[in-house]
C-alpha cells in the first residue's frame, strides 16, 4: 500500500534538490519567459521601415510626391540619397539598404505626356520574406502617389489610368527561392549548435569522470590545453562546412557567386569563436546537464534573433541590438553575402570585425575562467 508520508518525503527531497541546482532552476523559470517575449514582441514576418536609397535624376514635384508616398507607406525608410548607380550597388552589396529607388531624368516629362513613365525599384531579395510585404505595397503606388498633382489639365492622367509603372528588379534571388536564404543560414546554425555543445559537453564529461584532475596535474598551461582540445573540433567544423556547402550546391542549386576569401575568413573566425564559447561554458557548468542547458539557452536567441528564420529588420530595436551581439548574425551576413552576392573582404569587413572581436573577448574570458578552476 502506498504511504503518503514516504511519498511526501521523496517529493520534498526532490524539491530541495531542484533548488540546490540553481542553474537548472533558473533555466526552468527563464526559458518560457524568454520564449514568450521573443515570439510575442521580437518576431515579425512583415518588416517595415526597411532602409531604402534613392537616386533621383528628375527633381520635379512628381519625384518628391512619390518619395513622400513611399515614406508614408511605412515599409520604406529613406536613409540614403545616392549620387550614382555604383553607390547604390555598393550599399546593397554591403547590406546597408534593402531597396534602391531610381527615378529617371525624363520621369516628369513622360508622366505629363502619358508616355509609359517607369519607376525602377531594386530589391535585395536574398531574403524573400523580408521584401515581400514592401514589394506588394508598391503595387498601389501608381494609383496613390500623384493624386494631388494630376488635376486640372492633367486630369486625363489620373491615377486610375496608371500614370506610371513600377518596375521591380529582385536582385540576388529573382525567383524568390527560399532555399537560397535558408540553406546558407543552416551553415551557421549547425556549426554553432554542434561545436558549442560538443566542446562544452566534452569538458564537462571529463570533469564528471575525473579525468580532468589528471590533466590539471600535468604541467600543461591553460592556453595549451585550450589549443589542444579545440584544434580537433576545428577540423570537424571545416568538414561539416564543406559537406553543407557541397550539398547546398548539388541538392538545392544554391548560387556560389564567389567571395571565397571572405567566406573562408568568416568560417574560421566563427568556428574558433563557437569553440571558445563552448570552452567558456564548460568552465561554468559543473555537469553535462548544465552544459547542455546553457548551450540550448545560447542557441534559442541565435536561431530567432539572427535573421535565420525571421527577417532581422522586422524585429524591434531592442531585439536587433541583442541580435547584433550574437556571432551567428554576423556569420550569416558573411555566408549569404559571399554565396549570393559575391561580397569580398571590403564589404564583409564590418561582420568579420565583429566576429574577430567576439573571438578575442570570449577566448580571453575562457582563459580567465579556466585559470580560476586551476586554483
Amino acid at each position: 500500500m502506498i504511504s503518503l508520508t514516504r511519498t511526501w518525503a521523496v517529493m520534498a527531497k526532490e524539491f530541495v534538490q531542484l533548488t540546490r541546482d540553481r542553474l537548472t532552476y533558473a533555466m526552468i523559470l527563464l526559458m518560457p519567459i524568454i520564449q514568450l517575449l521573443l515570439f510575442g514582441y521580437a518576431i515579425n514576418d512583415d518588416p517595415r521601415g526597411l532602409p531604402t536609397a534613392v537616386l533621383v535624376q528628375d527633381n520635379g514635384g512628381f519625384s518628391r510626391s512619390i518619395l513622400t508616398a513611399m515614406d508614408n507607406s511605412g515599409y520604406f525608410d529613406l536613409v540614403l540619397r545616392a549620387r550614382s548607380q555604383a553607390e547604390l550597388d555598393r550599399a546593397m552589396e554591403r547590406g546597408d539598404i534593402q531597396f534602391a529607388v531610381i527615378i529617371p531624368a525624363d520621369f516628369t516629362q513622360r508622366v505629363v505626356r502619358g508616355d509609359r513613365a517607369q519607376l525602377l525599384v531594386e530589391a535585395d531579395a536574398s531574403d524573400p520574406s523580408a521584401t515581400s510585404g514592401a514589394v506588394a505595397a508598391l503595387a498601389s503606388l501608381p494609383t496613390q502617389a500623384l493624386t494631388r498633382e494630376l488635376t486640372g489639365p492633367l486630369a486625363n492622367r489620373a491615377p486610375g489610368s496608371q500614370p506610371f509603372e513600377v518596375v521591380v528588379h529582385r536582385r540576388y534571388n529573382p525567383e524568390a527561392i527560399t532555399a537560397y536564404n535558408i540553406v546558407p543560414g543552416l551553415l551557421g546554425v549547425i556549426l554553432s549548435m554542434t561545436l558549442v555543445m560538443m566542446t562544452s559537453l566534452g569538458m564537462a564529461r571529463e570533469r564528471e569522470r575525473g579525468t580532468m584532475e589528471s590533466l590539471l596535474a600535468t604541467p600543461v598551461r591553460p592556453l595549451e590545453v585550450m589549443i589542444g582540445k579545440l584544434t580537433p573540433y576545428v577540423v570537424v567544423g571545416l568538414l561539416q562546412a564543406t559537406v553543407i556547402l557541397v550539398m547546398a550546391r548539388l541538392l538545392f542549386q544554391v548560387p556560389m557567386s564567389g567571395g571565397w576569401i571572405a567566406l573562408g575568413t568568416g568560417l574560421m573566425l566563427f568556428i574558433v569563436g563557437s569553440l571558445s564559447l563552448g570552452f567558456l561554458i564548460s568552465t561554468v557548468a559543473k555537469t553535462q546537464l548544465q552544459a547542455m542547458q546553457m548551450s540550448v539557452f545560447y542557441m534559442l536567441p541565435s536561431i530567432l534573433l539572427s535573421g535565420f528564420m525571421f527577417p532581422f529588420r522586422g524585429m524591434p530595436g531592442w531585439a536587433q541590438a541583442i541580435g547584433t551581439a550574437i556571432p551567428v548574425t554576423h556569420f550569416l551576413r558573411v555566408v549569404r553575402g559571399s554565396l549570393l552576392k559575391g561580397v569580398g573582404l571590403e564589404n564583409a569587413g564590418p561582420s568579420l570585425f565583429a566576429l574577430a572581436l567576439f573571438v578575442l573577448a570570449v577566448g580571453s574570458l575562457a582563459m580567465l575562467r579556466y585559470r580560476t578552476t586551476l586554483d
